[in-house]
């Protein structure tokens, strides 16, 4: 029995897309997150492509309208140091990333001083139009320091 020269080019075609497929979400799932400070220092080589950047909200920089569904506020990079212990914010105008969220609920654990991942494109200097923001608190669950 001869196989079909249609049915060789179908199957070759069907095992294509599914290896294009498998690498394409591969890609997109190993996306790894830049900092604040890698996501300024390359802002022009990134231009408007999507981005994850990790940064702590600043202090005095949330603006929220529940009706609008807009979220804007500025990140700044996470401070080294103790990973228990929760350390404001502290950045200048440079190191900043004022970021704008449309269209999505404010995440529940949302609030200043707060570490976030923030994805979306970046729009212009030191901005960026967000479409997601994941929220974390690597304090919350530790043990309490002995006294």
């Amino acid at each position: 029995m001869r196989i079909k020269p249609r049915f060789l080019i179908g199957g070759g075609l069907i095992v294509a897309a599914i290896a294009y497929l498998i690498t394409t979400a591969a890609r997109n799932a190993a996306e790894y997150y830049l900092t604040v400070p890698e996501a300024v220092a390359r802002q022009s080589e990134l231009g408007s492509q999507r981005v994850r950047v990790a940064g702590r909200v600043s202090p005095g920089s949330v603006s929220w309208d529940p009706a609008a569904l807009t979220l804007s506020f500025a990140i700044a990079p996470i401070p080294e140091g103790d990973g228990a212990r929760v350390q404001p914010a502290a950045a200048t105008a440079q190191q900043l990333v004022q970021v704008v969220c449309k269209g999505q609920p404010k995440p529940d654990m949302f609030a200043e001083n707060r570490d976030v991942i923030v994805e979306g494109r970046i729009v212009g200097a030191n901005a960026i139009a967000a479409d997601q923001v994941l929220t974390s608190c690597p304090s919350k669950y530790a043990a309490k320091a002995p006294h």
